[in-house]
């Protein structure tokens, strides 16, 4: 088994109106989705968007889960100027904008926002971990 990472679920409020990461230039796979979940091509993963309650009790983690886990998605992109074009894009999509876009401790630039179920996405341009020509992160060895 190689240790690779396929899809990333988040738990939403509404599906159908969670679906509005489409207006963030995700294209949701019409032949996937249903109404109770939708699936989006985000590079090497798929994006999901399901019920809060619905992956709750898949997971048998009503007990456990009870909120936002900690996780945050994210997006490299190729440039500062990336950044601030798609954090102004999710701002109009009418995503809240917790950090604006600026200069980090670490050396790159980026911004955060969070959907309107609270899930955070952070898009940041990082200097020393190149893109390859589909935009995916090459990590240093």
């Amino acid at each position: 088994m190689s240790p690779n990472i396929t899809l990333i679920t988040l738990g939403v409020g509404d599906v159908a109106k969670a679906t509005d990461y489409e207006r963030l230039g995700f294209v949701r796979s019409k032949a996937a989705s249903q109404a109770s979940v939708s699936f989006f091509r985000a590079g090497g993963v798929v994006l999901a968007l399901w019920g809060r309650e619905a992956q709750r009790q898949d997971a048998n983690a009503v007990a456990l889960w009870n909120g936002n886990g900690g996780i945050a998605v994210a997006q490299n992109v190729a440039s500062e100027a990336e950044v601030d074009a798609v954090v102004a894009r999710a701002a109009c999509a009418g995503a809240q904008i917790l950090k604006p876009a600026a200069k980090t401790f670490w050396g790159g630039y980026d911004g955060y926002f969070a959907d309107p179920d609270g899930n955070l996405c952070e898009v940041a341009f990082n200097p020393h971990w190149g893109l390859d020509k589909d935009g995916l992160i090459k990590l240093p060895e």
